[in-house]
């Protein structure tokens, strides 16, 4: 089965590249045995991955399991997975199976795996090593075949620098990796998602469908998602039930759209300076509005270091050459570009001016290229952090996804 035949089988909705990549790995993975995890925020669709998984495998026909490790309790978690014996703790009225036990011969999905306790994440690994596990009071080892596919919304490494994920568990687990990206970045699929939903919620209702107008459809690819497809989805439910209108333009769909704010994106709600129409890739706004942060703090040093130096010469300015008046001004400029979003503007009050002249409007036309900036503080970051990757990536406040790719796309030398 091809990959658009497995899209067309399970639902799965859109044209994203990195849609496409996840659901053609799980498919070549499907017929071998190796564990698998899956990355993705919350409200991505992970669950549909395990299935694909298991019933193109060998294993189809065996039992197929899925456990949220997230929502069993941290004591009863270890009996939940491999059971126990009659008696092993209160309330133990009989013995009972584990889920590894009830699925051997087929597949385990554990979602939210990295919920698990550090007690619980030391058993699961023996049954990865080896299939051998023992139940809740028992002393008598157990054997399972058991294909393991996780999924979890965590960052792994950062619960690995934390001591909240055992290392040797997680490269069992992470055989084969697969990505399945946010909503926000399948902004081509967000309007064909909505439309599926809306004509869904048409049918289950009995009403018409409900359609966007082109400022709304606007709207709806700019928002940054955070609850991702199933954020999506309720919407569509919402609108398709309360409102009258059956064509929604702009102002009717902000009135479901919560604000979001982050420290690494702008407000979804806030003016499209950065689209695709002017050349920004969605990723590319992450290092923008760092670099855009920065300046303005550099800006306003730049601001106080010229006050302090106009107060403490009480006037004398006259030993300010006309150079260093130009450089002062410059660099007043140059961050005025940026909070401005400007590629170059003319400035015709300049902080000061040399008092040896008469009076005169010094103009500086300056252009600034984004992509300079962008280098320069990847490399300070990359300096500061002796070239840790990782850590250079959390102080720019983007992913390590998104480092990688600069680094390699203006070919910068650790």
């Amino acid at each position: 089965m091809n990959t658009q035949d497995l899209k067309q089988k399970f639902g799965i909705i859109g044209n994203n590249v990195l849609l496409e990549r996840s659901v053609d790995i799980a498919r070549q993975v499907a017929p071998t045995d190796l564990n698998v995890v899956i990355n993705g925020e919350s409200g991505t669709g992970k669950e549909v991955f395990p299935q694909i998984i298991h019933q193109n495998s060998a294993r189809k026909h065996g039992p197929y399991i899925a456990v949220n490790c997230g929502a069993i309790p941290e004591g009863t978690i270890d009996s939940e997975l491999f059971g126990h014996e009659k008696g092993s703790f209160t309330g133990a009225t009989e013995s009972r199976k584990g889920y590894f036990e009830v699925a051997n011969g087929g597949t385990i999905f554990l979602d939210e795996v990295g919920e698990l306790p550090l007690a619980t994440q030391a058993r699961l690994l023996r049954v990865l090593e080896s299939g051998e596990y023992i139940k809740v009071g028992s002393s008598k080892v157990l054997k399972t075949d058991v294909r393991v596919v996780a999924a979890t919304n965590i960052n792994f490494y950062q619960a690995l620098e934390k001591g909240k994920f055992r290392a040797d568990l997680y490269y069992r687990l992470n055989t084969v990796p697969i990505y399945l990206p946010p909503l926000r970045e399948r902004k081509e699929d967000i309007h064909l998602l909505f439309r599926k939903f809306a004509n869904d919620f048409a049918a289950k209702y009995r009403m018409p469908v409900i359609r966007l107008t082109g400022d709304a459809e606007q709207v709806l690819v700019n928002y940054y998602w955070p609850g991702n497809i199933r954020q999506l989805k309720n919407i569509a439910e919402q609108i398709s039930i309360i409102e009258k209108v059956r064509e929604i333009n702009a102002e009717s769909l902000l009135k479901y759209l919560p604000q979001y704010n982050s420290n690494n994106v702008p407000s979804v709600l806030a003016t499209n300076t950065f689209n695709h129409s002017n050349g920004f890739e969605p990723n590319d706004r992450e290092i923008i509005f760092k670099v855009l942060r920065d300046t303005r703090a550099e800006v306003s040093d730049l601001k106080k270091v010229v006050y302090e130096l106009v107060t403490a010469t009480s006037g004398k300015l006259n030993t300010l050459s006309n150079e260093s008046v130009q450089i002062i001004n410059r660099n007043y400029n140059d961050g005025n570009e940026l909070m401005n979003g400007s590629g170059g503007f003319k400035m015709h009050n300049p902080i000061i001016q040399n008092t040896n002249q008469s009076p005169q409007v010094i103009e500086v036309e300056e252009t600034l290229s984004l992509q300079d900036k962008e280098i320069d503080m990847i490399k300070k970051a990359l300096r500061k952090h002796k070239g840790k990757r990782k850590n250079a990536a959390k102080e720019l406040g983007i992913s390590e996804r998104t480092l990688y790719r600069k680094i390699n796309e203006y070919t910068i030398e650790e």
